[in-house]
């Protein structure tokens, strides 16, 4: 969705479920990410995040995983989830972001967060991103996303 006055903004998993007809944005969108990696990280090019990545991790994150065609997660008008996917929100520190996988209750997140996550962390490191599956609350798994050192 294209807000006005900032541009294409990616699906975080915390939204209304993307409509159709973003397909076009999304890939100059990620075009454009892949450009300013190239013309500013020299050497490192493409393969690892921009300065200003590291400042939005969370947009960024989720522009990858969405460019990817992961699905994110969704939500109704009164937050209820109403679709499974990733969530991606703001990690512990700065330059961090954090990746669920969330759904509707009974729709079987828990049961496939594993496997959906190491696909989101592949997505991620194939990018630059160092990605850490952690157990937290709950038992339940997600990534931290943060810059390689």
């Amino acid at each position: 969705m294209t807000v006005p006055g900032q541009g294409f903004e990616p699906a975080t998993g915390d939204g209304a479920e993307p409509g159709a007809g973003r397909e076009g944005e999304l890939r100059t969108a990620y075009e454009g990410l892949v450009q300013i990696r190239r013309m500013v990280n020299g050497p490192g090019g493409a393969g690892v995040p921009a300065p200003w990545e590291v400042r939005r991790p969370a947009r960024a994150v989720a522009l990858a995983l969405e460019a990817a065609g992961l699905e994110p997660s969704a939500v109704d008008a009164e937050g209820r989830r109403t679709r499974t996917g990733y969530r991606v929100g703001e990690g512990p520190g700065p330059g961090r972001a954090v990746v669920t996988w969330l759904g509707p209750p009974g729709g079987g997140a828990a049961g496939e967060e594993q496997e959906r996550l190491t696909a989101c962390a592949a997505v991620l490191e194939g990018l630059g991103w160092v990605c850490l599956l952690y157990r937290g609350p709950r038992r339940r798994r997600f990534l931290e996303v943060e810059p390689p050192r």
